[in-house]
């Protein structure tokens, strides 16, 4: 395979208004996994307890816990089907085009069947318009090869994000992915307490100053896949600091900055475009908040 055909197959293309009814409809499928997952299992600080993981076949939820044993629910991207699997028994159903509110009767059904009761918030979170999932008719499509391609995209950015999660020592979160908001995400924090913010949500997630960056799809004023990177708080001149690659910018709507996914897939090296973009960008914020970067960071890189 020549480095053309295997940076398309790794970072492949995915024009956002190919996939956006797709898109919409994985975004409330992966909500009610991540609510299953968050109403079972002992809560972590910064709502860790309640994301998904990338795998070798798709995202995951990774063990949950219950009555004595696990289970896990896998979105599988390959096989195009919903797994769950348990300590003695598994059972799985299509991806396919249908309802969101037939999918989360399936699912239930199917952790019913398994001996799991579980009761979720069926209200899906940070949508303008929430239908309750048994209620949703209307996010009803699966595109099995757009699915196939953002998951590709979740591995390799997965990888890349991983090499940089190891060069800090730093309390760090996993690379993992909110559903609520719809992106692969890695942060690191200072170790200092931010000042406190309204709202159960975000006081929990921003308790602690830190450096976010992650992969997002793209929507509203960003009309495209792109990665992301955020210090909060926002240190005051952070926008003036110069990051690479040269396409990343600061996004004045969004206070963070961004650099589009297809920068990254036509690069030279996608992984070291991606890198640089990462390590640049948490060189910023780091800088302009006045972290200890000496005391966080692995020497040897």
């Amino acid at each position: 395979m020549n480095a053309t055909a295997q940076s398309d197959s790794n970072w492949p293309a995915l024009p956002l208004d190919a996939w956006q009814d797709t898109y919409d409809t994985l975004k409330m499928w992966t909500q009610v996994a991540g609510k299953i997952r968050m109403t079972l299992s002992p809560k972590l600080n910064h709502w860790w307890h309640t994301t998904l993981y990338v795998n070798s076949h798709g995202l995951t939820t990774s063990s949950i816990p219950h009555r004595g044993g696990l289970f896990e629910i896998q979105f599988d991207f390959l096989e195009h089907q919903l797994e769950v699997q348990t300590s003695t028994d598994s059972k799985s159903f299509p991806l396919a085009p249908e309802p969101v509110a037939a999918f989360y009767a399936r699912l239930m059904a199917t952790l019913r069947s398994l001996g799991i009761e579980v009761d979720i918030n069926t209200k899906p979170q940070e949508v303008l318009d929430a239908i309750p999932f048994e209620k949703d008719y209307r996010h009803a499509s699966y595109d099995r090869d757009y699915a196939n391609r953002w998951w590709r995209i979740l591995v390799s950015s997965d990888i890349v994000m991983n090499e940089f999660r190891s060069r800090f020592i730093g309390k760090c979160s996993p690379v993992h992915f909110f559903w609520g908001s719809f992106d692969l995400a890695c942060t690191r924090f200072s170790g200092r307490p931010a000042p406190p913010r309204k709202g159960v949500i975000t006081s929990e997630a921003y308790s602690h100053e830190c450096i976010s960056a992650g992969f997002w799809p793209g929507g509203g004023p960003v009309a495209g896949p792109a990665y992301y990177s955020y210090t909060a708080p926002q240190p005051p001149g952070i926008a003036d600091e110069a990051v690479r690659p040269a396409a990343a910018f600061w996004h004045k709507d969004f206070s963070e900055f961004i650099l589009m996914y297809e920068d990254v897939r036509r690069a030279e090296s996608p992984r070291a475009a991606l890198l640089d973009f990462l390590e640049s960008t948490y060189a910023a914020g780091a800088k302009r908040a006045n972290w200890d970067r000496a005391a966080l960071e692995r020497g040897g890189f």
